[in-house]
Formats: structure tokens, C-alpha cells, sequence
């Protein structure tokens, strides 16, 4: 094979890598989201601690459910919120920052806050307090 052969092969091979990380980039990047942070108040429907980030339903006081991503495994660990932290039915207040499409219901928290006690997912990232 030639060295001409081999090199085409890598590109080809990295471009091909690189086109079917993109979906990931960028729903576990911040890009989805809007910049200006919000909070929404309601009541936790279910939790998920699987990879590749924990994330809570929550029905908002005005009924409708929203799909709220934490941070990492470990990042969201390092916050304190473990899968015994919260149960379904306790009333939550989500700091975040929203999708940029307002037909998709969802949130990537910075903060979340459940009886009183503050979760900081995304401490450096939290705008108000």
C-alpha cells in the first residue's frame, strides 16, 4: 500500500470518527441550551442515575414535564446528589439554562435545589444566587 493509500484511509477513517461524534458533542455540550439561565419550580416524576448523565423528570407547577440534565456521573457525585438524595414526589427548583428549540422541554441544570439544600452541578457556570 502506498503511503498516498494510507494517508487517505486515515482521513477518511477520522472524518468518519469525527462525523458520528457530533450528535454526542453536542447534546453533552452547552450549544443545545440557551445562554440566559432560568428556573423552574415543580415536582420530581422520576430519576435516572445511568450513564451518561443523570437526568429528572419534573412536572412544573403549571403540569408540564420537563427532561432536566445534570451534570457527569462524577460531577454530579461531586455535587452531593446520589441516587438516595431525592425521591419521586419531592418538590424541586431547577436553576439551568433551557434548550434553544422552546418545543423541546428540557434543561441542563447548574443548580438544583430540593428542601432547602442547593446541588451545584455546575458551580463556575451559576449566574444568580
Amino acid at each position: 500500500m502506498t503511503r498516498f493509500a494510507i494517508g487517505r484511509r486515515t482521513l477518511l477513517c477520522g472524518a468518519a470518527v469525527s462525523v458520528l461524534a457530533l450528535p454526542a458533542l453536542a447534546h453533552h455540550g452547552w450549544g443545545w441550551a440557551v445562554d440566559e439561565q432560568s428556573e423552574l419550580k415543580g415536582t420530581i416524576r422520576s430519576i435516572s442515575m445511568a450513564p451518561p448523565h443523570p437526568t429528572l423528570q419534573v412536572a412544573a407547577t403549571d403540569g408540564v414535564l420537563w427532561q432536566i440534565d445534570l451534570g457527569n456521573p462524577s460531577q454530579t457525585a461531586r455535587a452531593n446528589f446520589t441516587g438516595d438524595t431525592a425521591k419521586v414526589g419531592d418538590a424541586i427548583t431547577v436553576l439551568g439554562n433551557r434548550h434553544q428549540d422552546a418545543s423541546k422541554k428540557q434543561m441542563k441544570a447548574v443548580r438544583i435545589t430540593i428542601g432547602g439544600k442547593n446541588y451545584d452541578m455546575y458551580p463556575e457556570r451559576i449566574k444568580t444566587n
